[in-house]
């Protein structure tokens, strides 16, 4: 069978498992729903059940790139081939069980298949069979065996589709991760530091923060890019996390002042932000409020033309070290405006560089705050921020007066970025933990024989190569979507799929190292902890699940 005929077969086998899948999803949205709407309290019933739903859904959502991407070449086919196959096995596994299972609590008939197909028996039959056969070909060790000839081959792990700009871009930030961030990264890990000012201003020059800013502003940006922002945040991410994620916090600022700011407050932040000369925190959670944004609760009280903050936020990842925060504070007494009553704030500070600060300004108050030590995910220290009476400039109310009110949307669009961001760091961790995996395997003799000489390592392997470039193929769509104004929910589920398959990567990378693997002096280590963030920050995968991705996915089955 060539090329083009197995990727024939895989999409007909996948096709045949979505529309499965498709079905049942369809059989849960009419059930949560009232009055064509979706009824989140319907939903929150089946919070493991709708949770799974979204699981497959985001996995088939990125083969369905990998259908596309299968063309492009030998290996890419092979990689398109695993993945969808591993999709496929996925759904024809859970699928039942999920049909089953929603039976049993009322929501449609158990015996009408595994989501309700009205294909007759012999169509359905045939088409069972022609995917049971397409998933024992694509999981045969002869297959994993082929997959890993053809990478060795081509010494690469396939395309990644990328037009001339971004791959100019891509090859000069690889070459600034290689030479100046990947030989610091253990040392920012396992000393706990700061990354180092010198960093900062290289990455400031090379244009790392200024993506998302237009030229106007000092920044790049000629039009949305969503595609070189990612590109940027997945190869600093391979040199190491923490440097990555240096351009998430301006983008998400960036994103609120382009949208809402005055035009004074762009003029004046943006070019400082655009760069470096002026870092980023932002500053949304609470102790008692994580993702529920809705339920804030410091509080922003008016003092003449000014404001006065008052509470405490954590996880505000690099506040000690940057000069300006995007804080989300109530400005509405009214508790009951929910996230009608939340503005946006920029308060500014000087650098600090401990784990511990105290800030008293010369019109009084203070902001206070101190490290969260964390298992991984070092060199940028997230802070918990306590606000004592601290005032900030009525200036310094984005968007001014009329503002007042729209903070949570103003940073809600800009997580949808940030999300992504976040998706593109998952990559760029998988990569580094993929090539660590294939070396490894390549020079660890066991019983007398190479490591990825034996089945179970090709296996593994194979699935990992096949996962980092579906996962990457997901999240470059999804840029593309946010370029043309569109993909919120997709960038969300991009988010969820690559954080999670983040955690299983640099697991079975730091496990076919052996003993070697848990030694803090092979990075392998530093990138199984750090990857353990990525499904709870911007957005905890249950959140993302439930609130955001799966009312998205029961509109649009609602409407198929």
């Amino acid at each position: 069978m060539n090329r083009s005929e197995s990727l024939q077969q895989g999409r007909r086998a996948l096709d045949a498992s979505r529309q499965a899948l498709d079905a049942l999803v369809r059989r849960l949205a009419r059930h949560v729903a009232r009055e064509g709407r979706v009824d989140g309290a319907l939903v929150d019933r089946f919070q493991s059940e709708t949770f799974r739903l979204t699981q497959l859904h985001a996995q088939v959502q990125a083969a369905r790139e990998m259908v596309a991407y299968g063309e492009r070449g030998e290996l890419e086919a092979l990689l398109a081939l695993a993945f969808l196959g591993l999709t496929v096995q996925a759904l024809r596994q859970h699928l039942p069980e999920l049909a089953l299972r929603l039976a049993g609590a009322g929501v449609g008939d158990a015996a009408a298949g595994p989501a309700g197909s009205t294909d007759d028996g012999a169509t359905a039959g045939a088409t069972a069979g022609e995917g049971a056969a397409f998933v024992a070909r694509t999981t045969s060790d002869a297959f994993h065996g082929e997959l890993l000839a053809a990478i060795a081959a081509r010494q690469s792990f396939g395309a990644d589709g990328l037009d001339h700009e971004h791959h100019l871009l891509q090859a000069t930030v690889r070459a600034f991760a290689e030479r100046r961030v990947r030989p610091m990264a253990e040392r920012f890990h396992r000393e706990d530091l700061l990354i180092p000012d010198e960093l900062i201003r290289a990455a400031g020059e090379l244009g790392c923060f200024s993506l998302s800013i237009p030229q106007e502003f000092g920044g790049f940006q000629e039009r949305p890019d969503h595609v070189g922002m990612v590109v940027v945040t997945e190869e600093l991410s391979r040199g190491a996390l923490a440097f990555g994620s240096l351009s998430t916090r301006p983008e998400i600022l960036a994103k609120a002042l382009l949208r809402g700011g005055t035009p004074e407050q762009r003029a004046r932040l943006l070019p400082e932000m655009a760069s470096g000369r002026k870092m980023v925190a932002i500053a949304v959670t609470e102790p008692d409020f994580g993702s529920d944004v809705a339920g804030l609760t410091v509080s922003a009280r008016p003092d003449g033309v000014d404001w006065r903050l008052n509470g405490t936020k954590t996880w505000s990842t690099f506040a000690g070290r940057a000069e300006l925060i995007g804080v989300l504070a109530r400005s509405e007494p009214d508790l009951g405006l929910g996230h009608r009553g939340l503005s946006m704030f920029v308060v500014e500070k000087p650098a600090y560089y401990g784990h511990a600060f105290t800030y008293d300004p010369p019109d009084g108050g203070r902001l206070s705050g101190r490290a969260i030590h964390t298992l991984g995910y070092r060199g940028m220290h997230s802070f918990e921020l306590t606000f004592d009476d601290f005032r900030v400039p009525g200036a310094n109310l984005v968007g001014g007066e009329a503002g007042r009110g729209r903070g949570f949307y103003l940073q809600m669009e800009a997580f949808s970025a940030g999300r992504l961001q976040t998706a593109g760091r998952a990559s760029g961790v998988m990569q580094a933990a993929l090539e660590l995996a294939f070396g490894y395997g390549r020079s660890r003799m066991v019983f007398g024989k190479p490591l990825d000489a034996y089945g179970l390592t090709r296996e593994k392997l194979a699935r990992m190569a096949a996962t980092v470039q579906a996962c990457r193929q997901a999240t470059y769509a999804s840029a593309r979507l946010l370029d043309a104004g569109q993909g919120q929910a997709e960038a969300s589920m991009t988010k969820f799929l690559t954080c999670r398959q983040a955690e299983w990567i640099t697991r079975e990378a730091q496990q076919l190292h052996g003993g070697m693997g848990y030694a803090e002096e092979f990075p392998v280590s530093r990138l199984f902890v750090d990857a353990r963030v990525l499904s709870i920050f911007e957005g905890t995968e249950e959140v993302l699940a439930l609130k955001v991705i799966a009312p998205a996915m029961f509109a649009r089955a609602l409407e198929a």
